[in-house]
């Protein structure tokens, strides 16, 4: 027999699940369980919420919207993701965030390649049960400052909220 590896099954609400700027990520398969190749994230963003501007050079993430809407931005322009709609963010540092600018939760699942992110939200999170939501976290200067520096042992680059306008 060759030397296979398990099947990785996450029933709903399984996973683990951390609150990351008032957003909620259940990580459904983590780079540990794929040698690095990628990892994919249940994301639940409610309104108002979502990543501020950032950058990293050297994954590939994407967005596949199950409910809701979001709002991309990018150095090349807006986009608003609806219901279905899929969105590529490519390797190489463009810088982008997102926003829920509706009153419904965005539901997306995001995955990365290869892996890296799930580790920097864990380390960034604060644990929390499968879809609870908690307030956004003040960011005072100390606060960013050390969040920038997290994020650059991840890869990342984290820009001030009104970077692309």
């Amino acid at each position: 027999m060759e030397n296979h590896k398990k099947p990785v099954a996450v029933g709903p609400g399984e996973g683990k699940s951390v609150s990351v700027v008032g957003d909620t990520y259940r990580i459904l398969i983590s780079g540990k369980e794929t040698s690095g190749a990628f990892a994919t994230i249940d994301m639940l963003i409610p309104p108002g919420g979502g990543p501020g501007p950032h950058a990293h050079a050297a994954f590939e993430e994407s967005f596949y919207v199950i409910e809701g809407e979001i709002e991309v931005k990018s150095e090349f322009g807006t986009y608003t993701a609806t219901k279905g709609s899929f969105v590529n963010i490519p390797k190489g540092g463009v810088v982008h965030g997102f926003k829920n600018t509706t009153q419904q939760t965005a539901h997306l699942l995001c995955t990365v390649v290869p892996a890296g992110l799930e580790m920097f939200f864990e380390e960034i999170g604060q644990p929390v049960v499968a879809g609870q939501f908690l307030p956004v976290p003040h960011f005072d200067a100390e606060t960013i400052k050390k969040l920038q520096a997290i994020a650059s042992r991840y890869g990342q680059q984290v820009f001030p909220p009104d970077y692309l306008g």
